[in-house]
C-alpha cells in the first residue's frame, strides 16, 4: 500500500518532508500546493508530482494524507478541513498560536476519529530520542531535574517576530515540548523571564532574544529551559536529565568529530550551523514515523494534537509570566 500524499507548502520545510515521501517505499507524493505557483511547481517538477490548490488537495480521491507545512496561521483551519475530508494528516508545529483554537481543532479531529501527528521533529532526533530510552528505562533512577539549552546562530529580522507569537511560542516551544517529553509528567507552574540583549529592534518589536524558563510539575520534579537568539560558535542544542541514581546528557553535534591535541590544548570542528542540518535525520525519522502509523492504522502516533496543545498552553503560560514577572499557574 502507498500512502499518498498532498503537501501543502513548498518553502524550506516543504521541500524536506518531500524529500523524505520521496524516498519512502511506502510512500507517494502525488501533490504540491503553495501560495507561490512557481515554488509549487518547482517542487512537483522534481519529483513527479502534480501542483494544486489546497481545496483540491483536500477533496482529492486519490490523496490519503495531508502534510501541512503553510504559516502557522493556516494550521488550524487546514487541520480541519483535512480532518472533515477523511485524510490522515501531519501538520509543523504548532496547531495554532491560540489555546482556544487548538481545542476546537482537536474536537473535530476527535469526531472524525482523524490521525493527526504535531511536528516536534526534535523528539525524532537519533541523539534525544536514545537519551530519552535511557530516563523511561530508569538507567538514572527517578528524574529530578531536566536543562534544555537552544541557541539560534543568529536572530531573525525585527519584522518577523512580529508575527512569530514572541520566542516562547516561535522558539521556546519545541524545547518545552521536549521537556514535557524527557519529565514524563505536566508541568503546574510555570516562571520566565526574558530580555532583548542582542537586537534592541526586537525588544522595540515587543519581544524578547534571550529567556529562560523554570517549571515544575505537582511531583516537585524541575525542568530548566534556556534560550539565547545568538550564538557566534553555531547552533547549540543540549539537553540534560539528572535522577536519583546518576545523569544523562546529549551534547552539540560537530561538523566532524575530529580533534587535534597538542601542547596548545584541544581543538575540535564547529558544531552544525542550520537546523535543518541539524535535525536533518529528524526530520526524516519523524515523517517515517508518520507513514508507519497511517499504514499500520495507528490513529494515535505521538507527538499528537494533545501534546501541540500542552506545549502552546505552556508557551502562552511563560509569555504571560514574562510580561508580568510573575509565575503562572498551568
Amino acid at each position: 500500500m502507498n500512502i499518498r500524499f498532498g503537501v501543502i507548502g513548498a518553502g524550506r520545510i516543504g521541500k524536506v518532508h518531500a524529500k523524505t515521501i520521496a524516498a519512502n517505499a511506502k510512500a507517494k507524493l502525488v501533490y504540491i500546493a503553495d501560495a507561490l505557483p512557481a515554488a509549487a511547481q518547482g517542487l512537483a517538477d522534481q519529483y513527479g508530482a502534480k501542483v494544486a490548490s489546497v481545496e483540491e488537495i483536500m477533496k482529492a480521491k486519490d490523496v490519503d494524507a495531508v502534510l501541512i507545512g503553510s504559516p502557522t496561521g493556516f494550521h488550524a483551519e487546514q487541520i480541519q478541513a483535512a480532518s472533515n475530508h477523511g485524510k490522515a494528516i501531519m501538520c509543523e508545529k504548532p496547531v495554532s498560536m491560540s489555546v482556544a483554537a487548538i481545542e476546537e481543532t482537536l474536537r473535530v479531529v476527535e469526531k472524525n476519529k482523524s490521525t493527526l501527528m504535531i511536528g516536534f521533529n526534535r523528539r525524532f532526533d537519533p541523539n534525544f530520542a536514545e537519551l530519552e530510552k535511557i530516563v523511561r528505562r530508569g538507567d538514572i533512577g527517578d528524574v529530578e531535574l531536566c536543562t534544555v539549552i537552544s541557541r539560534d546562530p543568529s536572530p531573525p529580522p525585527a519584522e518577523y517576530v512580529k508575527g512569530s507569537g514572541g520566542i516562547f511560542a516561535d522558539m521556546m516551544i519545541h524545547d518545552l515540548d521536549m521537556a514535557r517529553f524527557l519529565v514524563g509528567e505536566e508541568f503546574v507552574i510555570v516562571n520566565a523571564l526574558g530580555a532583548a540583549l542582542v537586537d534592541k529592534a526586537i525588544g522595540e518589536a515587543g519581544d524578547a532574544d534571550t529567556a529562560a524558563v523554570q517549571m515544575q510539575t505537582a511531583s516537585g520534579k524541575i525542568a530548566v529551559i534556556t534560550n539565547s537568539r545568538r550564538a557566534t560558535y553555531g547552533y547549540d542544542q543540549r539537553m540534560e536529565v539528572h535522577g536519583s541514581k546518576g545523569m544523562v546528557h546529549a551534547k552539540n553535534v560537530h561538523n566532524t568529530t575530529v580533534e587535534v591535541l597538542s601542547q596548545w590544548g584541544y581543538k575540535a570542528d564547529p558544531i552544525q550551523n542550520f537546523f535543518l542540518e541539524r535535525y536533518g535525520a529528524a526530520y526524516a525519522n519523524e515523517l517515517n514515523t508518520f507513514i508507519t502509523a497511517v499504514e499500520t492504522g495507528n490513529r494515535d502516533p505521538r507527538p499528537n494534537g494533545f501534546d501541540g496543545l500542552q506545549a502552546q498552553r505552556l508557551a502562552e503560560a511563560a509569555t504571560q509570566s514574562w510580561k508580568t514577572g510573575k509565575p503562572v499557574k498551568v
